[in-house]
């Protein structure tokens, strides 16, 4: 996510102010931070009105106009509350959208991500389907050697991916 003031750094230091409904949010880079003098605890009481002074001005009056045709929620009421009103909102609010989604991720769309632990045992889960297959030609073609060898394999895998069972 880029500062908010300069539009050139990676933001670090992060305030939120919340009176009432209206949510005001601001996200600086280091050198930024410093210069406002955000550092200093004892200054941490004019954040209120960089807050109010940032905020002012951000919502056009040709945005104010642009109303959800679902729940009438506005861009305006976007930038008060941080959050949208229902599905409907991301597609009428898109073209504003995408730059904000873009400025805080690496991309305009949300791809998940899936855990090291469900992966590795998805990894598993094939190599025994492929051994069983294997199992199953070994033993049809009468190769009874490499079908035990194949057996003792799968036991192995299902023993170390399930330690509580038995075999």
């Amino acid at each position: 996510m880029l500062c908010d003031f300069c539009k050139e750094n990676e933001a670090t230091v992060h305030f939120s102010q919340v009176v009432g409904d209206k949510v005001s949010k601001i996200d600086i880079c280091e050198a930024c931070a410093k210069a406002k003098g955000f550092t200093d605890p004892g200054n941490i009481s004019m954040l209120g009105d960089v807050l109010g002074e940032f905020g002012a001005g951000q919502v056009t009056p040709e945005s104010e106009g642009l109303r959800c045709p679902v729940c009438g929620f506005t861009q305006a009421n976007f930038k008060k509350q941080g959050r949208l009103g229902c599905g409907t909102c991301y597609e009428t609010f898109e073209a504003g959208l995408k730059p904000l989604l873009k400025a805080m991720h690496k991309g305009e769309r949300h791809v998940g991500k899936t855990p090291q632990k469900a992966v590795t045992s998805q990894e598993s889960s094939e190599h025994l389907k492929q051994l069983e297959k294997e199992l199953s030609r070994a033993i049809k073609d009468e190769r009874f050697e490499q079908a035990a060898q194949l057996r003792d394999e799968i036991r192995a895998l299902q023993a170390k991916a399930n330690p509580s069972t038995l075999v």
